[in-house]
Order: structure tokens, then sequence, then C-alpha cells
């Protein structure tokens, strides 16, 4: 059993390792999500800080925010990385990578430098298995960015279905997103204590994708 910090990106490939990991009788200590100061939302993501707050406090799992203007992103993971490690005893971090070499070597490589194991439960598996795993599990979630030369605007705020899947097969994209065509936001999943409450706001484009914006709607 390990007492394991998650890489937590709020998209479908964390949240099937964290599941993995939480089934396999393995503790989560703490989830640890990269927060863009400028913008005070995920990076890669983009889900905002109020949603972050949600998530943690819906998984039942402590909150580590890695704040970073980007320059200092490496230094920062690993300051965290190290504090997780004398404030929760942590022997390992996990993360949700399957396939793309280079980032398995910037994971490994910050967990070195904080003195604790790299583990990837998804690694070499099968891409569209695991989305389908992700689906037939019970899990909940929307996409949230699209690349624009991939895929269309249209695939924004829609849940992730087989159906979904099928249809962004179709684009020729990869059905998983693992080449970076789309990223997604779970709010919802056996592991959840209740669903995120979040609306839609609008679509954001810049030259090359498509963001849907979105926002707490907890009091609303």
């Amino acid at each position: 059993m390990k007492n394991f910090v998650m890489s937590y990106s709020c998209g479908k490939d964390s949240t099937l390792a964290l599941y993995r990991m939480i089934k396999a009788s393995n503790t989560p200590a703490a989830l640890l999500i990269t927060v863009n100061k400028g913008e005070n939302r995920s990076w890669f993501h983009g889900v905002p800080r109020e949603l972050i707050v949600d998530i943690s406090k819906s998984l039942n799992i402590p909150l580590i925010l890695v704040e970073t203007s980007g320059d200092d992103y490496e230094i920062k993971f690993t300051e965290k990385l190290l504090k997780a490690k004398e404030n929760f005893k942590i022997d390992s971090c996990v993360f949700g990578d399957i396939d793309l070499e280079p980032h398995r070597e910037w994971c490994t490589a910050r967990c070195n430098e904080a003195g604790v194991e790299a583990n990837f439960p998804l690694w070499q598996e099968n891409r569209e298995e695991l989305v389908y795993e992700f689906i037939d599990s019970g899990f909940k979630t929307v996409i949230k960015n699209v690349k624009l030369e991939c895929m269309g605007e249209d695939f924004l705020g829609k849940v992730l279905t087989r159906e979904v899947v099928k249809d962004i097969k179709e684009t020729g994209s990869d059905a998983c997103g693992e080449n970076g065509e789309y990223h997604t936001f779970v709010y919802d999943g056996p592991i959840f204590k209740y669903p995120i409450k979040f609306q839609h706001l609008n679509i954001i484009k810049n030259e090359t994708h498509g963001f849907l914006d979105v926002k707490d709607s907890e009091n609303e």
C-alpha cells in the first residue's frame, strides 16, 4: 500500500489513475494541482480555483496548489512535492500519463528531485480502452478544451460518452485525446461524494484552441 500525492489535472486520465489507486487500497494523501497565477485557473485544463476547491471537498482529499507563472513551473512543482513528503509522509506521486515518454521523463525527474517514487498506473495501456473504462466506471466529464485543427468547437461542453468518443474518432483525432486534441473536466463519479455544480459561460477561442469557460454555480 502506498501513501501518495496525486498530480491532478481535473481531467479524465488523472481521475482514472486516482480511481485505480484507491481501488487497490492505496491512500491519496493530497491532490497536487498546478495553477496559473495570472489567470487563477489550473494549467492546461483551465479549471477555475473555486471549482478546484469544490473538487477537493467532494473527493475528500486535501488540496495542494502549485501556483506558478510558468517560467518557474518545475521549481514550484518540486517544492510542493517536497512539502507533501514532509507534511503528508508520501512515498510516491501518481500521474495519469499514458504513453508520451517526454511527459514521463519530466514527471520522473521532479520525483527524483523530491526523493519520491513516480507512479504511472495507466502506462502503455490501450488509449481507447482506457476511455471506455473511465466512462463505464460511471464518471461524468465534459469536453473543456479542443485543438481546433483537430476538432470543432461544437464538441465543447459535450459529456464524454461512447457515442461522443465515436464522433471524436471520426474527426481523425485520438479517442483519448492523448495528442492534445481535447481536454476534459470531471465533475462526478464513483469517488465523488457529490457532483460538482458548475455552469457554462461562453466559448473562448484563440488561433489554435477553443475553450469552454465554466464557473462554480454552487451558490447560484
